[in-house]
């Protein structure tokens, strides 16, 4: 944080300090005097108190003293009241824009992220409700992409138990046998439903760091060599171009499963991204003490406010048009196996329609 409103409190305090003092030392300089004559005029004109002969040094002495108790008993008063009545002003000046801070974060925590707190004055505070605002935006898109995700969901699970149901009512009336075509095609719609359930289950334990890590010695290229073997047939299905580069040996100590599920959800976002003719790139190295997997792509691509956006929970980057969508949890969970590791996926791009690169990273497994 900056150091200037510390420094603007320091001098409203010292200011209030000094303007006490100043009105006090006032006071006392303009009452004392006034006082002082007031009591010797007690006293005869010529210095002698009635019938008492000349006022002795005593009585001079004891005149200046109740004086000058009286001026600074008024001045000590009149002080602390304008300092009060200062620091009063400056405390309404400072708590006026952090109450605004407290209502809207009330607001926000009851549901109500539309709310935007006005920007003080002062820098430090301006940040400060800039960020609540932030936060307030950030929710409310959260919030948006949550009730999306429950309609997106719903449709999901409503199309294979629509299906589901027409089969077993089916098979019920005589109208459906129950043939090996029949079966295969409740088996599809079965697998659907897992899929889903087991997104949701990943996303679940991804976020809340629940991961079930077995982590062994393991060449992250073959890993990678693996995940592409296994996607071949779909890359020549959509007449793709499938080029892997992992021929040296990338040493990690890994979870074999939990990798081959992040590289299988790279490349299989490459596939849906990147229309027919073009190109998907499979590369592995060592890079820097980290193992590193590198899926590049010729298709869709992204903008620059969407690379990072994208490892957002339910969050689609908009104007792609993919073939087919998914969940949206693919790259939340891949990101959060990645960080298990002490790793990281990330994301770079030219731009729309220029392509883009995955890159999962993982540390190198230490010498023995």
């Amino acid at each position: 944080m900056s150091t200037r409103l510390p420094l603007r409190l320091f001098v409203s305090h010292t200011a209030v300090a000094v303007f006490g003092a100043l009105v006090a030392y006032l006071t006392v300089r303009l009452l004392a005097p006034a006082l002082f004559d007031q009591r010797m005029g007690m006293m005869n004109g010529n210095g002698h108190t009635p019938g008492t002969g000349p006022a002795t040094g005593a009585q001079v002495h004891d005149a200046f003293r109740t004086a000058l108790d009286t001026a600074l008993l008024v001045g000590v008063l009149a002080g602390v009241a304008a300092a009060g009545v200062l620091a009063a002003l400056a405390t309404r000046r400072l708590l006026h824009p952090l109450n605004a801070v407290r209502t809207a974060t009330r607001q926000i925590a009851a549901g109500r992220y539309d709310v935007d707190v006005p920007l003080p004055s002062e820098p430090e505070l301006a940040a400060l409700a800039t960020d609540v605002n932030t936060l307030g935006h950030t929710l409310a898109e959260t919030e948006t992409r949550r009730t999306r995700l429950l309609g997106d969901v719903a449709h999901e699970m409503r199309t294979p138990l629509t299906a589901l149901d027409g089969y077993v009512e089916g098979l019920i009336d005589g109208v459906f046998t129950p043939s090996p075509d029949t079966l295969a095609s409740l088996s599809e719609e079965l697998r659907r439903l897992h899929r889903l359930a087991d997104d949701l289950s990943g996303l679940s334990r991804a976020e809340e760091q629940r991961l079930d890590l077995h982590l062994v010695d393991a060449d992250l290229a073959e890993l990678a060599r693996r995940a592409a073997a296994r996607l071949a047939p779909q890359f020549e299905d959509a007449r793709l171009n499938l080029v892997v580069d992992a021929d040296t040996v990338v040493p990690v100590r890994a979870d074999p499963d939990r990798i081959a599920q992040v590289l299988t959800n790279l490349l299989g976002n490459a596939l849906l991204a990147t229309p027919a003719g073009g190109t998907v790139t499979l590369t592995a190295r060592c890079s820097g003490g980290r193992g590193e997997v590198a899926v590049t792509d010729t298709g869709v691509g992204l903008a620059a406010e969407d690379i990072e956006r994208v490892f957002e929970r339910f969050y689609r980057a908009p104007g792609q048009s993919r073939r087919s969508a998914g969940s949206g949890v693919g790259l939340t969970i891949a990101r959060g196996i990645a960080r298990g590791h002490g790793g990281e996926v990330t994301a770079s791009s030219p731009g729309r329609g220029r392509g883009a690169t995955f890159t999962l990273t993982v540390p190198l497994r230490p010498r023995s």
